[in-house]
């Protein structure tokens, strides 16, 4: 399956260039650079807990699936060894092929410029294009800067009933086709 996705380069609040393109097997490697780039408060902030090894088996099974049962987006920059990973965005499919989980990373140094955005709107885009008509992430409540994207992407924030630590956010991709008619 193609991932039909179209890479493209933007420039952020700050001046600096990226690159978002899809993520392939072959960026494992990067991952893990990128992985040990975060710091510890990001890392929680990703993983929900403290994570201080990556999961090599989870990130080749993900990168394996992808397109298939996901989507993958990376921004990369040019660095000394090719290039760096400064953020992903990942959308897992669901098991009723209609919806999927997001989950999104930003290396620290690239935080507040706008990045973030980029790879969302990319992801929600790309999504919508595969015909899948719900997203969901789940965010700790303390995660302020993804809520506020969130937010301001169109998502419902809701408290997790299980969990008053996490917040659901939901977008109805469907719907953003009827608000954009």
């Amino acid at each position: 399956m193609d991932d039909g996705f179209t890479e493209f380069d933007t420039t952020l609040r700050d001046g600096r260039g990226v690159h978002i393109r899809a993520m392939h097997p072959t960026d494992e490697a990067e991952m893990l650079q990128a992985f040990e780039r975060m710091g510890a408060d990001a890392r929680y902030m990703r993983f929900m807990r403290v994570v201080r090894e990556p999961n090599l088996e989870r990130l080749r099974k993900t990168l394996a699936s992808l397109p298939e049962d996901g989507i993958g987006i990376v921004a990369t920059v040019p660095a000394a060894d090719g290039v760096d990973i400064a953020g992903s965005a990942i959308a897992v499919i669901g098991s009723n092929r209609m919806s999927c989980e997001f989950a999104i990373t930003v290396a620290s140094d690239f935080g507040g410029v706008g990045l973030a955005t980029w790879l969302m709107t990319a992801l929600i885009a790309a999504a919508k294009q595969r015909g899948l008509k719900e997203m969901d992430g789940f965010v700790l409540s303390v995660n302020r800067p993804m809520l506020g994207l969130a937010s301001r992407l169109g998502f419902s924030i809701t408290t997790d009933p299980e969990d008053a630590t996490i917040r659901i956010c939901r977008l109805r991709l469907d719907a953003l086709d009827e608000r954009s008619t």
